[in-house]
């Protein structure tokens, strides 16, 4: 099982899911300027929590959308602060004891 997580396997998927969440803000967007359905908000979240916080503030502010929501301009840099965080804690976890 954990054969697959490899730092290719986890390079690919953090490309993916950032791609995803810059194409999601992206479809909202548009979907928003013709007053048609929309990308629940939670979605939009939920996809930068798995991993797509750096797609979600680049889409947040190349397509200027969401940008005066509190939820999105404060949290995802906090998601991503906190992804930050755990990333380098599993680093020193893992590889902290190397000479």
């Amino acid at each position: 099982m954990w054969e697959i997580f490899t730092i290719k396997n986890i390079i690919i998927y953090l490309i993916s899911i950032n791609l995803i969440t810059f194409l999601a803000m992206y479809i909202d967007k548009k979907k928003a300027e013709k007053n048609k359905w929309r990308i629940q908000e939670s979605t939009l979240l939920i996809l930068a929590l798995i991993g797509g916080s750096i797609g979600g503030i680049c889409g947040m502010y190349k397509f200027r959308h969401k940008t005066k929501k509190a939820r999105f301009y404060i949290g995802f840099p906090f998601i991503l602060i906190i992804q930050i965080v755990i990333l380098i804690y599993f680093v020193l976890m893992n590889f902290g004891d190397v000479p």
